[in-house]
């Protein structure tokens, strides 16, 4: 029986375990493998590491967990939760079953982007979502952005930040006369003809034939919680306007006792900087609630 099960090994479960360890808890990783980033070459924007390979930035995290002797590190993939408060089963894809007090989500996400040839293909090399994480490498050169939630119309506003923006509606719901206005004030650039495919490392092939060159694309994705386990346990979903998340307190606790999540899964905006500060205050209030007498 341990402590606290951690479904999902990277950096948000990873930042919840070194709290629980460093309470003396006894903890037991279950991670299939499949960190979000792992297209990416280098990771930026997070204070310590930037421009670290992401490889190279969860090997040092592991590392570090495993000095602690109360942690248990397993590689497979749950498949069901089971049970309550202080007495939950998880079973796993290679037929092995744990028991834990608590259970904690950091399953992260799936990204749905448009269905466009050649887009997903390039997801996270050249195709990117988060200009602060990606922009400043671009170095001022032409950049695209395409339409595809309400989201879109904000990262599109603030791209000319990092260079030369043009904005695709690709046939979504048409712009009103003020929103035009106001991308054409911020010096983006409207294409309202719909793109038939990527091609190179980021060329927009156009219906009409054209081809416009940029140095990258940017979308903002919808993510979804990347299996149904969190909602075959019995925890609540949430919708919001880029998809769908777990539902969680301020304690980051589910809307099952006893389970908690943290990390893409449980909170928007996304990255590497927020899924560790969300992780460790996920940490934190599992603790806290291994102390409570009444749970």
């Amino acid at each position: 029986m341990h402590d606290v099960i951690v479904v999902g090994g990277s950096y948000a479960g990873m930042a919840a375990a070194l709290q629980l360890l460093r309470a003396r808890r006894s903890v037991l990783v279950i991670d299939a493998g499949e960190r979000r980033n792992r297209f990416s070459e280098h990771a930026y924007g997070f204070l310590g590491q930037d421009g670290v390979k992401p490889d190279d930035i969860w090997a040092q995290a592991r590392q570090q967990l495993d000095a602690y002797p109360d942690l248990t590190w397993y590689e497979g993939q749950v498949q069901e939760i089971l049970g309550e408060i202080g007495a939950f089963r998880v079973s796993t894809d290679k037929g092995t079953d744990f028991t834990a007090h608590r259970i904690l989500l950091a399953t992260g996400v799936r990204d749905e982007l448009p269905d466009i040839p050649g887009l997903a293909e390039r997801w996270g090399t050249s195709v990117l979502h988060c200009p602060y994480c990606h922009g400043y490498e671009l170095n001022k050169e032409p950049i695209a952005v395409i339409a595809f939630n309400p989201i879109s119309l904000h990262q599109a506003e603030i791209m000319p930040e990092w260079g030369p923006t043009t904005f695709f509606t690709n046939g979504t719901a048409p712009l009103e006369d003020s929103q035009r206005e106001h991308l054409l004030r911020s010096g983006v650039t409207l294409e309202d003809i719909r793109i038939s495919r990527i091609e190179g490392t980021a060329d927009v092939v156009l219906e009409d034939g054209r081809t416009l060159p940029f140095s990258a694309i940017f979308v903002v994705s919808n993510t979804y919680p990347s299996s149904g386990l969190a909602q075959a346990a019995g925890c609540a979903l949430e919708d919001h306007p880029m998809g769908q998340q777990i539902v969680t307190s301020e304690f980051k606790e589910t809307t099952v006792r006893g389970v908690f999540a943290c990390g893409d899964v449980a909170r928007v905006p996304h990255s590497v900087s927020f899924a560790v500060g969300d992780g460790v205050w996920a940490g934190m209030q599992v603790h806290r609630s291994l102390l409570d007498p009444v749970l």
